[in-house]
């Protein structure tokens, strides 16, 4: 598919790249390290990337902000996003062609080319492989290119420490940091918290349940997020610290938003991803994301969770 990728590539002017709603390192690191080798390998064309701005992600990029009119002769490409329902700005099927650049299992088989790969750690790092792909056909990768791909990869293996990481992942990790971004100002940005969000995350150690089966969960309703003066985002953020806990297999985060409450999934070993389908979601068979919309379908969640734990 790469070799077609880049065939479209050449053969439209306008580029538009999505990616996925709420995004994180790798949606912005796929996004727009591939908007970066497109921009400094064809100056002469213009590209794009559009997308609700996430804040707490502006040092690695800035959306564009474009008209309709650019759509019509343009090549949409939509980065790491499995579902078309999640795609950041539904404006990504007016273009001319749809590419889809995904590791994400390929449940919604949207675009004219779709490139899935599943083994891949990251979007990112598929994003550096159409690199290497092309680099004797055209393709330049710059310094702010690497470094946006370096953070992509590194956000999605969670620091090489996810099974998700091979290694190829660390020769790809190597020969972007030769292109001399500061690779530590990356996790500074990345994983420096605010205090409030570490003293809510002292509240979610203390408050956290656990059954018998090893599903632990944990509810945040807006007023905890006001006592501790938290966002949604941050509080949706902290999933991760349960991970190294004995005794818990799976655990699910339930985040109180102003539409919907947001699911966070993430599993030890038992798969996941299709009870995030299930409740309008999805993702990878071991993290994963979903929204419900009634504090009564939480149990119902759990309860999926400990069929698939106490099997």
């Amino acid at each position: 598919m790469k070799d077609k990728i880049l065939e479209a590539v050449q053969q439209f002017e306008t580029i538009i790249i999505h990616r996925h709603v709420r995004p994180d390192p790798d949606a912005y690191g796929s996004q727009c390290g591939l908007a970066e080798i497109l921009k400094t390998s064809f100056p002469e064309k213009a590209i794009y990337v559009v997308g609700d701005e996430e804040k707490t992600l502006s040092f690695l990029s800035k959306m564009d902000s474009i008209d309709d009119e650019l759509y019509k002769e343009a090549l949409v490409i939509v980065c790491d996003t499995a579902n078309q329902e999640r795609i950041s700005d539904n404006r990504y099927n007016k273009g001319r062609m749809l590419v889809k650049i995904d590791h994400h299992p390929n449940e919604d088989q949207y675009g004219d080319i779709l490139w899935v790969d599943t083994n891949a750690s990251s979007a990112s790092e598929m994003i550096y492989e159409f690199y290497l792909f092309g680099k004797e056909k055209g393709l330049t990768l710059s310094q702010e290119g690497a470094r946006l791909i370096y953070a992509g990869i590194i956000g999605d293996t969670g620091r090489f420490l996810f099974p998700s990481t091979k290694p190829k992942t660390f020769k790809y990790a190597g020969e972007l940091i030769e292109y001399g971004f500061t690779f530590t100002d990356i996790y500074d940005q990345l994983y420096t918290s605010k205090q409030n969000v570490s003293r809510l995350s002292g509240y979610v150690l203390q408050n956290f349940t656990i059954s018998e089966h090893g599903v632990a969960s944990m509810v945040m309703k807006k007023d905890i997020l006001e006592q501790y003066q938290v966002s949604a985002s941050d509080a949706s953020q902290l999933v991760s610290i349960l991970g190294n806990i004995e005794g818990i297999k799976s655990w699910v985060f339930f985040v109180e938003e102003d539409d919907q409450i947001r699911v966070r999934l993430r599993s030890k070993g038992p798969v996941i991803n299709k009870i995030a389908q299930k409740y309008r979601g999805g993702g990878h068979p071991l993290a994963a994301g979903a929204s419900i919309y009634n504090w009564e379908d939480v149990q119902e969640v759990i309860g999926d969770l400990e069929k698939v734990c106490g099997k």
